[in-house]
């Protein structure tokens, strides 16, 4: 067993870790919400994995990868939003660039990241509207519970998008209640549950 192998992987998964406890910042200046740099990745993947699979030609596998990547670096940098960053640029290329050395995958880390900031190719567009719309889903979230800031913070964040399947997605969010998915105004499973779901069973023989 090479020890200097594993245990270079065992801290990559420790790093990898901090991202929960990361707070993404920007929501300090909206005034409302919660979310890590964890949380953010993990939505941002799912949603490039729904727009490159409406996408002709798109390389899905590396736009998930791309998303899952993009914010690696600020386990070391923390997280700076667009106020802070006009005072103090993050140094997340340099700590993409040292993570990559620390384990033996770490090219195809670093060739994400530069790609997804080079912002040239398809994939690479797709990832960054990703990363997008999982703030503006953010922002309609801190909306739809009162936050009057949110909704000309999300409309700015729609001028960024690059894609038409993004813009597409984007005009639904914002269509879109957050809870839309699972609550149906009138329906009873809401007022009666036991009398829904004697229906329910009905239903299915």
């Amino acid at each position: 067993m090479n020890n200097k192998r594993f245990r270079a992987i065992a801290n990559f998964i420790y790093e990898a870790g901090i991202l929960s406890k990361t707070p993404r910042s920007g929501l300090w200046f909206l005034g409302t919400g919660r979310q890590t740099v964890a949380e953010h990745s993990l939505r941002t993947a799912m949603i490039g994995f729904a727009l490159a699979s409406m996408t002709t030609k798109a390389d899905r596998n590396k736009v998930v990868l791309m998303c899952v990547f993009h914010d690696l670096g600020e386990g070391r940098t923390s997280d700076l939003n667009y106020v802070h960053q006009r005072y103090g640029r993050m140094a997340e290329a340099q700590a993409v660039k040292d993570i990559s050395k620390s384990v033996e995958f770490g090219h195809e880390i670093a060739g994400f990241f530069r790609e997804f900031e080079a912002q040239k190719t398809l994939e690479a567009k797709l990832a960054k509207d990703a990363d997008n719309l999982e703030w503006i889903a953010t922002l309609r979230e801190e909306e739809e519970k009162g936050n009057r800031k949110a909704a000309a913070w999300a409309k700015s964040a729609l001028k960024r998008l690059k894609t038409s399947v993004g813009r597409s997605v984007a005009r639904f969010l914002m269509s879109t209640h957050p809870d839309a998915w699972w609550f149906k105004p009138g329906d009873r499973w809401f007022v009666d549950r036991k009398e829904s779901y004697r229906r329910w069973r009905t239903d299915r023989g």
